[in-house]
């Protein structure tokens, strides 16, 4: 099979290139795979490119490029096809409509497989007929805003599949979305094997990764710490990770770290690539996220052989972490039940010892090799029966598209009333 991966930046860092990447190099084991990145700000990707994998972009942003977007009217003027309610729509433009709309107007790949709602939106628009649709959803249906959520309604009864990332999330879509004859299968992300040594369980370092935003609740962990801290002083905690372009998160957290005398205890160690040696040099993982779309960092921190302590957030960890064989699942926002966790842990080495064997074997389930079987598996009987194989009509195709063009033209009038009314306000 010819697979196509449409992907928002290729060139950055974040959990769904990394599992991308992964997926990708895996199958194109098997068969032809291309990623096509809709932007390309580097010259090459941070994460390193995927072996065997074509890589291609559609709008050049590096400045000293001849092949420079950044200057074109069209990218200085809002899109209209990738939709409002997504988080990154403010990066999106006339431009990326057209050069998105070109490519999958002209692509002869078997499946296309969009790895965002935005993009997802894109393909079940704007691919020619004969390509298998199919949807990725790393994030949750939750963690949408309404707009978005209405549109996703509209917008994916043109896809031929939906997968998502847990079973949790697939059961929302199934009963939220009312899909008819959409796919929705849940398949989570994938790791491979980490090419260093697993962590051995006896430095007294508790590691914990992931960017310094509000909803991972490095706030919680730093006080859990505290109590840690006043009962083994001897143990410490690094966090990996960058915030935001403000860096309010970060501040806050080292004046709380300030705060709380854990100066010598609590080390925010900036962003590091590969993470693998530093969980390794770990003995304990600590997550205390209230939403956890996948837990990516788990199952990195179980393939080092470290148990996890976290809290029991929607939707990934109960999923991941079996409580009390490969690691502990606490209430969210319980800073004192993360601290009795991690005491468990941190006094009892044969308890530690144990829960990390325990985590690294029960992890090799989220090898690639396996996921992307099931992938494999679901790629090929939606091309056995042909896209959009639900005996769907070019005129139910139509009545959906004309469906989401009513709905397009209902949010226009809708918020320019609203911009007409925050004028009226304050004049």
């Amino acid at each position: 099979m010819h697979i196509s991966f449409l992907l928002h930046n290729a060139y950055g860092i974040g959990g769904t290139i990394r599992t991308t990447f992964n997926l990708a190099q895996t199958l194109a084991e098997q068969h032809d795979v291309e990623i096509v990145s809709v932007f390309r700000h580097r010259d090459e990707p941070t994460l390193g490119a995927p072996a065997d994998v074509r890589l291609s972009h559609l709008v050049d942003l590096r400045k000293k490029s001849p092949g420079y977007d950044g200057d074109d009217a069209q990218y200085a003027l809002p899109a209209k096809v990738f939709p409002a309610g997504d988080s990154r729509h403010r990066q999106y433009s006339r431009l990326t409509d057209t050069r998105i709309a070109a490519h999958l107007k002209s692509m002869e790949a078997d499946i296309v497989v969009g790895t965002r709602p935005g993009l997802n939106v894109h393909i079940s628009r704007q691919t020619r007929r004969g390509p298998v649709r199919v949807g990725q959803e790393h994030l949750t249906l939750d963690s949408h805003s309404y707009r978005l959520r209405r549109e996703l309604s509209h917008r994916y009864a043109l896809l031929d599949a939906v997968t998502t990332v847990t079973e949790a999330d697939a059961a929302a879509y199934r009963s939220r979305l009312k899909l008819p004859g959409v796919r929705i299968d849940a398949v989570p992300n994938s790791v491979p094997v980490p090419a260093v040594a697993p962590a051995d369980s006896s430095s007294k370092w508790v590691v914990a990764a992931g960017r310094l935003t509000k909803v991972k609740r490095y706030d919680l962990l730093v006080e859990a710490f505290a109590k840690v801290v006043a009962a083994r002083p001897d143990w410490r905690l690094r966090i990996y990770g960058n915030g935001d372009a403000t860096g309010n998160e970060k501040n806050a957290l080292r004046a709380l770290i300030n705060e709380r005398g854990l100066f010598n205890h609590v080390f925010l160690m900036g962003t590091t690539n590969p993470i693998e040696p530093e969980w390794a040099k770990g003995s304990i993982a600590a997550v205390t996220s209230s939403l956890e779309a996948f837990g990516m960092t788990i199952v990195e921190a179980m393939r080092c052989g470290l148990p996890v302590v976290s809290t029991d957030c929607p939707h990934g960890p109960g999923e991941i972490i079996t409580d009390n064989v490969d690691g502990r699942l606490v209430p969210s926002g319980d800073a004192d039940a993360v601290a009795d966790a991690l005491l468990g842990l941190i006094n009892d080495d044969e308890l530690r010892r144990t829960m990390g064997a325990a985590a690294l074997k029960s992890s090799a389930r989220f090898d690639p090799a396996r996921i992307a079987e099931r992938h494999e598996a679901l790629f090929t009987e939606l091309v056995a029966r042909g896209a959009n194989g639900r005996s769907r009509s070019r005129l139910q195709d139509a009545l959906y598209l004309s469906r989401g063009a009513v709905l397009d033209g209902a949010y226009s009038l809708r918020y320019k009333a609203a911009s007409v009314l925050r004028k009226g306000q304050t004049a």
